[in-house]
């Protein structure tokens, strides 16, 4: 289920690598990305890796098929086009680096295709959603200290260059029961930008990023994660993660500082869609399923106050 929220003001609230990748029913994943790279402008060196990229991919790498996942029951259609989504979110930094190639076509890159990613903080909270008990035990959402926008924090577009390429900066996410870490991903062909967000057009893939076990279970014992108490699920027991490593959406991290995590990390995805197919993540097609019954249903208000008891879809 997802909200219908449509307010797409940013009001305020309480004063107000990556390489490897994934493939849906209604797009393909790629493995193998570049490594690391600069948070500029896109250079010649970028062009030149981005080449060498989508050469070794027509070879057939993204050709790999694996099945789709739904948007789950926190996807909220009211994402702004923006680089930097964390409104103020702590957590630590996570720069991607994303690529959106054609599979149906030699993998050329899709200029114009829009990459929508959300996901929740690092307490375990979904903008939109900030009563939902991540499970364990945490501080309330409000504890935060940000001025971050209830409806609109770790949610964003970025429309793709000539080469295909997106830029985000965001945290890393914390985790809620019983999922593992992960982010949400939808690519977008056909739309155009309107009033700060991204209209019309189709979804092309659905799918959800995942973040090796030791990496993330060494982020959580930083500050802001430490609050979050809890038994965190692992890989091998996500519902959602089918253990095929890059090709079902297992992420490779660069760290910015091998000494310091708490610097950050920053990572590579070249994403494989048919620009020609339809696979928005809703219902229960695909490998998903429909959300569970004790999960948000409905506006952001009506969100329950209960553990969000996610499912595949989640």
């Amino acid at each position: 289920m997802t909200g219908n929220h449509t307010d797409k003001s940013i009001t305020r609230r309480r004063a107000i690598v990556v390489t490897g990748g994934t493939v849906a029913a209604g797009g393909l994943a790629v493995a193998g990305c570049q490594a690391a790279f600069a948070d500029t402008a896109e250079t010649a060196t970028d062009a030149a890796a981005t080449a060498t990229t989508t050469a070794s991919e027509s070879a057939g790498t993204c050709m790999t098929l694996m099945s789709s996942v739904t948007e789950g029951p926190y996807y909220l259609d009211n994402a702004l086009v923006r680089k930097n989504i964390t409104e103020g979110k702590s957590g630590v930094p996570l720069t991607l680096r994303l690529t959106v190639v054609d599979a149906t076509d030699g993998c050329t890159p899709v200029k114009g295709a829009a990459v929508e990613i959300w996901h929740c903080d690092a307490w375990g909270y979904y903008s939109g959603y900030t009563t939902a008990n991540p499970g364990g035990s945490a501080p309330a959402e409000s504890e935060d200290g940000s001025t971050a926008n209830d409806n609109t924090y770790l949610r964003g577009y970025q429309i793709a260059n000539a080469n295909g390429v997106v830029k985000f900066e965001t945290i890393f996410p914390g985790w809620y029961t019983p999922r593992t870490c992960h982010i949400h991903l939808k690519v977008h062909t056909g739309g155009q930008k309107e009033d700060g967000t991204y209209e019309g057009g189709t979804v092309n893939y659905t799918g959800q990023l995942f973040f090796d076990d030791a990496i993330a279970e060494e982020i959580f014992t930083l500050e802001p994660y430490a609050k979050h108490s809890g038994s965190y699920t692992t890989l091998d027991n996500d519902m959602v993660y089918d253990g095929g490593g890059a090709s079902s959406g297992l992420l490779t991290l660069g760290a910015v500082h091998k000494k310091d995590p708490a610097k950050g990390y920053k990572g590579t995805l070249t994403i494989g869609v048919d620009p020609d197919a339809e696979n928005t993540g809703a219902g229960s097609g695909g490998g998903g399923g429909t959300p569970p019954s004790g999960a948000p249903s409905g506006a952001p208000g009506d969100a329950p106050s209960g553990t969000p008891s996610a499912s595949a879809s989640s």
